[in-house]
């Protein structure tokens, strides 16, 4: 479970959330991304040459903070990220399906794709958890 029961709730129950890293010198950056739940790790994807993934090889702490798209409730997420470059094709469509809300049939070349691409897959692994949902 990832917090109290209504905080992981709120975390399954919706996929965008801001993640901020830290560049080498400590200071931020901070994107939109969006995720799928795997357990209770999240899961994200980003090129290898992206900043995020850049910045996490460095240092992998992080905070992922999830939004809800109708509410103002929030879940922040402080942790760990690891980019994983192995099993991506299986993890994309996961995403993909996640992001549609049900079924995704990968195009023709799809792994081709995601490789050309440099595309990784980033774990976020949950620390603390804070935020706050309204019913």
């Amino acid at each position: 479970m990832i917090g109290t029961p209504a905080q992981d709730a709120f975390v399954t129950a919706n996929r965008s959330a801001i993640v901020t890293t830290l560049r080498k010198d400590g200071s931020p950056t901070t994107s939109l991304v969006t995720f799928y739940r795997d357990g209770d790790d999240l899961l994200f994807s980003t090129s290898a040459t992206r900043l995020k993934a850049k910045t996490l090889k460095n240092d992998p702490r992080l905070s992922f903070c999830v939004i809800s798209q109708t509410s103002s409730s929030y879940v922040t997420i402080e942790g760990t990220g690891i980019v994983e470059t192995d099993d991506i094709v299986a993890k994309h469509i996961a995403l993909n399906k996640a992001m549609r809300g049900g079924e995704f049939t990968p195009p023709d070349g799809y792994e081709q794709r995601l490789k050309d691409e440099g595309r990784v897959i980033i774990r976020v692994r949950p620390g603390r958890v804070s935020g706050v949902v309204r019913s």
